[in-house]
């Protein structure tokens, strides 16, 4: 008797998915994916669509051109850290490691975590004469000090995650602005209309961006902006935990919470389990990028996936570029916007009537 055939997987995991595939399943040429994928050319937006839904259903990952992939011989690129979540470095790490695991990249990681001005002026000097390119992600990637040292040096540099497009340093990014305006539409969408903000670090670009993205989510529903239920943050869990018992302690709390990231999110939940608030028939929670601290909690947590990984795929490829260019005295600096999406889960419900 025959044994019956394993069920095939509906999600390849021997190999990586190209980029054919994703034009295939959405119709499209290999050409127009690559301009989606890497924000190049004018696209339709249903086409643009389209080719996003594929890459999400596919999970692709672009890899490196065959060009950038010469480059890489014998390349020494730096990776600086000192961001406060440990989900976000993970998420960074595994896209930085996924790259220089299957080329001849050398990744030299290096942590700044309470450098003042002279002291990152000091280490980029030092890091200048050793490498070959710099990965900066959040929140160095916006260090004046850091970024010119570099840039007098002429060491190719690509941030991670700014807020905006700087004029020293190329660039991979989401719309921040955009995105937060998207995930405070949802919760307006549920009925909430009094809705928390803790902020992340002041000093990033990137934290202006999405509380800007908030208010203008309010002002185009007709909602009042009010101050009050606007929490200072770092990006920490215990800036969560503060700024949640300061919101949630008010006279008329909020009925919904946006953090400026996962962790903060998190923070939000644990203290609306401790003053016995059930998220999320009495408090919706929803954070921002997608890191492993929105799965890690009860109830898992309604954000914006940014796809962090994928993001220091690009990077590297962005510096290889840059690295292969042999004329060093002009830089071209590239601005890489890569495509955000809502994810919603189960910390997120309508407002009850009751309210």
């Amino acid at each position: 008797m025959d044994k019956p055939k394993p069920k095939k997987s509906g999600r390849r995991k021997s190999r990586a998915v190209t980029i054919d595939e994703v034009a295939a399943l959405a119709g499209v040429s290999p050409m127009t994916v690559s301009r989606v994928v890497n924000n190049h050319g004018k696209v339709r937006d249903s086409t643009r669509e389209r080719v996003l839904e594929a890459v999400r259903e596919l999970d692709y990952t672009p890899n490196l051109a065959a060009s950038s992939l010469a480059a890489a011989q014998h390349t020494r690129i730096a990776l600086i850290y000192t961001n406060p979540s440990g989900a976000y470095l993970r998420e960074l790490l595994v896209g930085v490691l996924r790259v220089v695991s299957r080329t001849a990249i050398q990744l030299v990681v290096e942590y700044w975590d309470g450098f003042d001005a002279e002291a990152e002026r000091k280490a980029a000097r030092a890091l200048a004469q050793k490498v070959d390119g710099v990965i900066l992600p959040p929140p160095l990637c916006e260090s004046k000090t850091a970024v010119a040292e570099l840039v007098r040096a002429h060491v190719p540099v690509v941030a991670i995650a700014s807020g905006h497009f700087s004029e020293e340093i190329s660039c991979v990014r989401i719309d921040d602005f955009r995105a937060a305006k998207e995930i405070a539409e949802h919760l307006i969408g549920q009925g909430h209309t009094r809705i928390g903000f803790i902020k992340g670090r002041p000093d990033l670009s990137a934290s202006t961006r999405r509380f800007e993205g908030f208010k203008a989510a309010l002002r185009d529903a007709g909602l009042d902006f009010d101050a009050a239920l606007v929490q200072p943050g770092d990006y920490t869990y215990r800036a969560g935990l503060k700024a949640a018992e300061k919101l949630l302690g008010q006279r008329r709390p909020p009925t919904a919470i946006i953090a400026s990231n996962d962790d903060m999110a998190a923070a939000a939940i644990s203290v609306a389990h401790r003053r016995g608030l059930e998220v999320p028939r009495d408090l919706s929670v929803s954070g921002f990028d997608d890191t492993s601290a929105a799965t890690t909690v009860w109830p898992e947590v309604t954000t914006i996936h940014q796809p962090i990984a994928s993001m220091a795929n690009t990077a590297i490829d962005v510096l290889l570029r840059g690295i292969r260019r042999k004329d060093r005295s002009t830089r071209v600096l590239v601005d890489h916007v890569v495509p955000h999406r809502l994810i919603v889960r189960e910390s997120v419900a309508p407002l009850p009537q009751r309210r």
